[in-house]
């Protein structure tokens, strides 16, 4: 008789470290002997979560196109992918950072028409501090109208367990501030703090998703129009280009300096951030540069330290702006960053648009 495999989803706005805490689980799994298949997701092709995980070594899955909601059939037909060769443990799946009322569209359908096969752990949702704070305590410009901040906070309420991330970067009375908030507005929900980059808390969090019992049961009471209105008010692109310089230069600097420029384009524009990512991969070599917020520093998660002249280069932005601002600003800012590396980019590939209304291919309003 085939094991049940053990289903991990770990939910989250745009930013919130869901790629970065899916590969520290990842690792650990695999440490402990088990098989792991991760299922990533977007809206387009052309995913740096995808890449970032598959440079890592790890089975990658990607369903592109529409979230796992509207696209529940290639969900599962990616996870039956995973397992062709050698039946996964686990599987650890990331949804689109701009999708709610996964409980009632993704895991609820599994443990209706799935439930020989899948066994569900604790729905964590993950909560980055710098939207986390603005959007609960009301105070202050998020940077996002108050339909795209019902989404954060609905992803929040049907979570089974909230997770503080990034607390290496905050003094203890700003992880407690947060922490508050979150009780304030989730007063039945579990909170965990954690690092996903530095690993500090993961054990807490493994722990968590090793528990046993009926999870995935809170089903919202949700309203499309806005849910769709307030994802519809982000640009969305997804880009790859090659870039070719005649002397060596920095893969780190080139993809740090990308987002960096475009983090100062939008400030000009007043578009708010929700995430930036760029992934340059050169010969088994791979870098990553981030932004979280319009008010946070671009940083450089996964350093390459390396020196290349030729690079396949994926830019990933989500931004509150019109999409076709979104692409000249990102062509505008990948140019210049070439320009002053004395290196030059071709485009491949760009897809910039507003998610369409989503429409999941199963929503039930009881839960199993």
């Amino acid at each position: 008789m085939k094991h049940r495999i053990r289903y991990i989803m770990i939910g989250g706005f745009l930013g919130a470290g869901k790629t970065t805490t899916l590969g520290q689980l990842a690792a650990r799994y695999t440490e402990r002997g088990l098989r792991v298949g991760i299922v990533t997701n977007d809206q387009a092709a052309d995913l740096v979560d995808t890449n970032t995980l598959r440079s890592q070594g790890f089975d990658v899955g990607e369903v592109a196109g529409a979230c796992f909601c509207c696209n529940f059939d290639e969900l599962m037909g990616t996870i039956e992918s995973l397992a062709a060769d050698e039946r996964p443990d686990v599987i650890l799946a990331e949804p689109v950072g701009s999708c709610t009322d996964l409980v009632a569209t993704v895991i609820q359908p599994i443990k209706k028409l799935f439930d020989a096969e899948f066994e569900i752990a604790p729905y964590t949702v993950i909560v980055k501090p710098s939207h986390g704070r603005k959007i609960l305590s009301g105070q202050g410009r998020s940077g996002f109208s108050p339909k795209a901040a019902y989404i954060l906070k609905k992803q929040l309420e049907e979570a089974d367990a909230i997770l503080i991330n990034r607390i290496d970067e905050l003094a203890e009375d700003e992880a407690e501030e947060i922490a508050a908030l979150v009780r304030e507005h989730f007063p039945d929900t579990p909170v965990l703090r954690m690092s996903a980059r530095t690993g500090a808390g993961m054990d807490a969090l493994e722990e968590l998703l090793e528990q046993q019992g009926d999870f995935g049961r809170r089903i919202l009471d949700i309203d499309y129009d806005t849910y769709a209105e307030g994802e519809a008010e982000l640009g969305w692109l997804n880009s790859s280009l090659t870039v070719s310089a005649e002397e060596a230069v920095s893969l780190d600097d080139l993809l740090l300096g990308i987002v960096q420029r475009l983090q100062g384009r939008l400030a000009e524009n007043e578009a708010e951030a929700a995430h930036l990512k760029t992934i340059g991969l050169w010969e088994g070599f791979f870098g990553v540069a981030n932004l979280i917020s319009s008010d946070t520093a671009p940083e450089l998660s996964l350093p390459s330290r390396c020196q290349v002249r030729d690079v396949d280069v994926i830019v990933n932005a989500r931004v509150a702006c019109d999409p076709a601002l979104l692409q000249q600003l990102v062509e505008e800012s990948v140019n210049e960053v070439c320009g002053s590396l004395g290196a030059t980019a071709t485009f491949r590939q760009t897809q910039s648009f507003r998610p369409g209304r989503p429409v999941p291919t199963h929503r039930f309003a009881d839960a199993t």
